[in-house]
């Protein structure tokens, strides 16, 4: 089995965060931190390596982790993290998870490792009621990929998908650890909720 220790993780943080008025979404403030800190602390022990995907405030990440911009794709959407993750993780697999996922569980880098058994195979989390598409865990050997579907002019992360074996991965018993902070009102609800 994958050894999640083998691992990179790149957390994603380059979005122009349109349903956030603008702003950077991993910089928001939840419990008294940004939400790009949270992330961290969770992913961190789990595996090799963790990285950070931004475009904006640089020095700002920088304090926190290796910082990679997106390269040839700019705010291309979760893809161009996807791209940039592939192509500077020190690991041949990628787990990558959105910045606005601050409760992810202390298990999932073991589980989505446990569930590929091929480097053509793509990991995603199913909280039961829906795939979280940018929560996958991605080969290198699959750049080449994803780098000819973004020369097309394409930026659907499931259109993408389609090219590939995606293997589900059952995480219903932890659903609620996948609330995405996607408007302004999530994360206010969020924080009233007390942290978990």
């Amino acid at each position: 089995m994958l050894d999640p220790k083998d691992i990179t993780a790149v957390i994603l943080a380059g979005g122009q965060g349109l349903r956030m008025q603008g702003a950077d979404k991993g910089l928001l403030p939840l419990w008294g931190r940004p939400l790009v800190s949270h992330v961290l602390e969770r992913l961190a022990p789990q595996v090799g390596r963790v990285l950070i995907n931004a475009n904006r405030n640089l020095d700002h990440y920088r304090a926190l982790a290796t910082v990679i911009p997106d390269d040839g794709y700019h705010f291309a959407g979760p893809l161009a993290g996807f791209e940039a993750g592939l192509t500077h993780a020190p690991s041949e697999w990628v787990l990558f998870v959105p910045c606005d996922s601050p409760l992810v569980p202390a298990d999932l880098a073991a589980r989505l490792c446990a569930a590929v058994h091929r480097h053509d195979q793509i990991a995603v989390v199913d909280d039961g009621t829906q795939l979280h598409a940018a929560t996958a865990l991605i080969h290198q050997s699959l750049l080449p990929s994803l780098c000819n579907y973004l020369d097309g002019g394409d930026r659907k992360l499931q259109l993408w998908y389609e090219h590939h074996q995606l293997v589900p991965v059952d995480f219903s018993d932890q659903a609620e650890a996948f609330y995405n902070l996607n408007t302004p009102e999530a994360l206010v609800a969020l924080e009233g909720r007390g942290k978990a």
